[in-house]
Order: structure tokens, then C-alpha cells, then sequence
């Protein structure tokens, strides 16, 4: 077993190579086309068989470190835009952080996820984002309530909200794609951290495994932004994203 000090259950040796190898793979996707990967994250965690009680708490540190890379990267090329997401913002932060501090029976949080994970997944099924015509700013209340909608769900299950709020984003034509993608690297690092706050205060448990953890989700996503920007096609990684989130959503619903 691996342990490295980490409050909650060590992860088999067996478990951990792995896993290090499906979380590199999944944040390699979600990295190709800009989102940071907890919901691949819990559906991989999930498979693998990891305490109930970590999932979300691990989901969400490892979402930070990989949202912030993308953020990162959107915002240098000058795609971000601080006045279209501040409204998402406003209520998104406090109910995060309600979310993460929100305890579901075991059964509710699998129903949950696993309804999430299917209406992620659809949309990314088609292979393409939606066609955009003009792109008009959402008016702030409509904003601000999908903003806080997104925040608690993502609290609750250890999402950061990105897999919903890209789509809304381009299927509403409030954003284009680019722009859609840099809104969402940040809206999922601020609201992961409300809602690792939140949860660490009532339920602080992490696997002992987790360095290692971290650092195969930073490579994956580090390769998978090479890639993704280069040479893979972005429908073929749009596609394959789809079918792992759907798969991983019908699982957990069975």
C-alpha cells in the first residue's frame, strides 16, 4: 500500500498505477479541448473503487491543478473575458461552497453524478459545438441563476461545473467557443475551491495516494493540450469525451 500521510484509506499498489494511468488519460482529453476533468476524474475514482467519502474531495484538488493550467493558457492568448463571467460568478461562489459543505447519502450522490454525467456527456457526443450565429451576453439575472444552479451542483458532487456551463454557454450563443472554453477553466478553478472549502470543513478526507494522483493528472493534461492544439482532431477527442461521460453516468444510474 501507498501512504503518504494523507488523512483518509491508503490506495493499493495494484489500484494505483492503474488509475495514475485512466486520471493521465482522462485529463489528457478533457485538457485537448480546455476542461479541467472531474467529472472523468469521479467516474475513473468511481470505477476504481475508491472510498465513497474521497471522491469529491480528490475530484475537486485534482480539477484545481488542472484548470489552473488551462486558465492559464486561455487568458495569454487574450480569450478570456472578466465582464461576461463576473455575473456567473455571484452566486456561483457561496453556493459552491453550501454544496461542498452539503453531506448526500451515498445512494442520492451516485444518482446524482450519474444523471450529470449523462447531460455532460450528450452534447460532446455529436463530436462538434453547436453552431453559433450571434453571440449576444446573457443579461445578468439569467447569468447569476445559472451560475448559482451550476455552483451548488458542482459542490455537491465534486464537479467544477465546467462540462455544464460550456454548453450553456454555446448552445444559449453567449459566448463563442474559445471564449466559452477560458469562461469555463476559471469558472471551474473558483468554484472548485469554494467547494474543497466548504466540504474540508465538514469532511476532510483525502486518499494517501494523492501526490500521485496530482501529478498524473498534470502530465495528462499538459500532453493533452500539446496534442489537442496540434495534431488531434478535435472531434475525434470531443467524441471520445461523450462516450466516456456517458458510460461512466449510465454505471453509476445501473
Amino acid at each position: 500500500m501507498i501512504s503518504s500521510g494523507w488523512q483518509g484509506p491508503p490506495i493499493e499498489l495494484a489500484t494505483l498505477l492503474p488509475l495514475c494511468a485512466a486520471l493521465a488519460l482522462i485529463a489528457g482529453l478533457y485538457g485537448s479541448v480546455g476542461q479541467a476533468g472531474a467529472s472523468g476524474f469521479l467516474a475513473v475514482m468511481g470505477l476504481f473503487g475508491l472510498a465513497p467519502a474521497t471522491l469529491r474531495p480528490t475530484a475537486l484538488v485534482l480539477n484545481l491543478l488542472v484548470s489552473s493550467v488551462v486558465a492559464m493558457r486561455f487568458a495569454r492568448a487574450g480569450h478570456f473575458s472578466w465582464p461576461l463571467l463576473r455575473p456567473f460568478l455571484l452566486l456561483s461562489m457561496p453556493a459552491a461552497f453550501l454544496g461542498g459543505w452539503w453531506s448526500l447519502p451515498v445512494d442520492v450522490f451516485q444518482r446524482l453524478l450519474g444523471v450529470l454525467l449523462l447531460i455532460a456527456g450528450l452534447p460532446f457526443l455529436r463530436g462538434r459545438a453547436p453552431a453559433l450565429g450571434c453571440v449576444v451576453a446573457p443579461a445578468a439575472p439569467a447569468a447569476m441563476a445559472a451560475g448559482g444552479v451550476i455552483g451548488l451542483l458542482s459542490g455537491l458532487t465534486g464537479m467544477g461545473g465546467g462540462v455544464l456551463l460550456t454548453p450553456l454557454l454555446l448552445y444559449r450563443r453567449w459566448a463563442e467557443v474559445r471564449t466559452a472554453a477560458a469562461l469555463s477553466a476559471v469558472f471551474i478553478f473558483v468554484n472548485s475551491l469554494m467547494a474543497l472549502l466548504g466540504l474540508l470543513s465538514v469532511s476532510p478526507q483525502l486518499p494517501a495516494g494523492l501526490p500521485w494522483l496530482a501529478l498524473a493528472v498534470v502530465g495528462g493534461g499538459a500532453i493533452g493540450a500539446q496534442l489537442g492544439s496540434r495534431w488531434l482532431p478535435a472531434a475525434v477527442v470531443v467524441r471520445l469525451l461523450g462516450i466516456t461521460l456517458a458510460v461512466a453516468g449510465v454505471r453509476l444510474l445501473w
